[in-house]
């Protein structure tokens, strides 16, 4: 990682929203409005983290001030309960109480004056360019602050390169950050697969007249997936080339997620509602609760999407589900699984004959609603610091892959989704069912006493594929409908007796 920075006097200079890209900031006294006095000078202030490895970690910094501006120090504090968590946001503690809990002989302390031999410094514009190595018996999280306690305030010019040993793929990352761009790799080829194995299904589908709306939604989810894993790839890429990156590709690259994760929870609420399965439209009242309720939990979301980019503090937040916004999320999608779970229920009270489609259905995706929660519980109480991320990274990525690929293998085996499949033929029943009714009616009223095998008949079309035949006519104890279905190479055939009309 490598950071650069200009700071100036300042009052209450804000933690650093960003830990990567090469960074300006040039921070003077604000006045108060109207009265042109300056508020307090600040002589403590945080400047970045990162966690380094047990024998390979090295911090190489420059730092640059007027020497009328002596005498500045590099703190260093680790994760311990008595170091870091003790000073940060402690308002009730001063610089020196913040300073006293260093420990000396852990060289916690860089003095940058040319007093010091292992600063760096140079006379007159007081230039410090050094570096320091760090071993410890464990991956260990480091925050960097500055101090100058009693003074006038900070003001110096500073860059810092913090690296984790010589590799590609571990130089400029963070020890809490190592796998990451491996796992995002190998997760955009499979996910990329499994996206051109849905368009192959599709294409099989279309041919078919079998492809539902439930499915095209499916794709999108799978081809947003891998344009945001495409995203993360190549950020995490520059970022470990140079260690700075490009942020706007985080960003989108997050996005791009969310959009992904929103399609495809509208899917199973809709699968749920047994939209495509039991009925072919939603009905208008539940059109409109399930608008409102998406509008407001893609509202919701990005507002916390926003929270945790203007308010995530790297001095407290280690990976975003240890945040406000991150807890935020894991509720919306309990509140989402409560809404699974009603429309399921409903679907299997009008329609039990469903049961063998839906059991299995809402036990695989109870896992998948409950697998990120859960987990991120787990990573907060029972997973080291330096390790959540990249845990957690992992396993977000493999539950989103598990839900995807037992979508297209229920979807697209001969077997295990026959309530799609044969959405079309219930529709059609339905269809022909009406008309015969309608038709029969006629029927009777026209010709009362008639007794012969066939007497009219009505041919339905569907598509070029599809299409239907039907055969009417009357006996002298019951009423007869024989129709013929064409559903591309599949031909059904069924004679259906009416209730007898005297």
């Amino acid at each position: 990682k490598f950071v650069c920075y200009k700071l100036a006097a300042s009052c209450c200079l804000p933690p650093l929203a960003s830990r990567q890209g090469v960074l300006l900031l040039s921070l003077t006294p604000p006045a108060i409005p109207g009265a042109g006095a300056l508020s307090p000078l600040a002589d403590w202030v945080f400047l970045t983290r990162f966690c380094f490895l047990t024998d390979f970690g090295r911090l190489d910094f420059r730092f640059r001030y007027p020497k009328s501006r002596c005498c500045q120090n590099i703190l260093l504090y680790f994760d311990d309960s008595s170091q870091w968590p003790a000073v940060y946001k402690r308002p009730e503690k001063n610089c020196y109480q913040k300073e006293a809990v260093l420990r000396p002989e852990n060289n916690q302390v860089i003095n940058l004056t040319t007093h010091y031999t292992w600063s760096g410094c140079v006379v007159r514009v007081l230039s410090c360019v050094g570096g320091r190595s760090f071993r410890s018996v464990r991956e260990r999280w480091w925050y960097i602050a500055l101090s100058k306690c009693g003074g006038d305030g900070l003001q110096l010019e500073y860059e810092m390169k913090l690296t984790n040993g010589q590799s590609f793929w571990t130089q400029h990352f963070s020890a809490d950050e190592f796998g990451i761009l491996e796992t995002d790799i190998t997760f955009l080829v499979i996910f990329s697969m499994v996206f051109l194995l849905s368009c192959y299904f599709a294409y099989n589908l279309k041919g078919r007249q079998l492809l539902h709306t439930t499915y095209k939604m499916f794709m999108t989810a799978a081809g947003v997936e891998v344009l945001s894993l495409l995203f993360h790839c190549v950020y995490w890429g520059l970022y470990a080339r140079d260690g700075v990156g490009n942020g706007s590709l985080k960003i989108l690259g997050k996005l791009l997620f969310s959009v992904s994760f929103l399609v495809f929870l509208l899917m199973l609420i809709l699968l749920g509602k047994g939209f495509t399965v039991t009925r072919a439209r939603i009905s208008h009242s539940g059109s409109v609760k399930l608008s409102i309720y998406m509008t407001v939990y893609t509202i919701t979301y990005v507002i916390l999407f926003i929270y945790e980019a203007e308010f995530f503090d790297p001095g407290e937040v280690l990976y975003a589900y240890d945040s406000p916004a991150g807890y935020g999320l894991m509720g919306l999608q309990l509140v989402a699984y409560v809404w699974f779970c009603y429309a399921v229920l409903v679907s299997l009270k009008h329609y039990p004959e469903k049961q063998p489609f839906y059991v299995p259905f809402f036990t695989t995706y109870t896992l998948w609603f409950f697998a990120v929660p859960v987990m991120a519980l787990i990573a907060n109480f029972g997973i080291p610091r330096w390790a959540r991320e990249k845990i957690v990274n992992g396993i977000q990525l493999g539950i989103h892959l598990y839900a995807h690929i037992v979508f297209l293998v229920r979807t697209t085996h001969s077997h295990s989704c026959r309530p799609l499949h044969f959405c079309i033929v219930h529709i059609i029943r339905v269809i022909i069912a009406a008309v015969s009714h309608t038709l029969f009616t006629i029927f009777e009223s026209q010709w009362p006493h008639a007794d012969c095998l066939l007497h009219t008949s009505l041919s339905i079309s569907f598509s070029p594929s599809t299409h239907c035949s039907l055969l009417m006519g009357r006996t002298a104890h019951a009423n007869f409908l024989l129709y013929s279905c064409s559903l591309n190479a599949l031909h059904v055939l069924l004679l259906t007796p009416v209730p007898y009309m005297p």
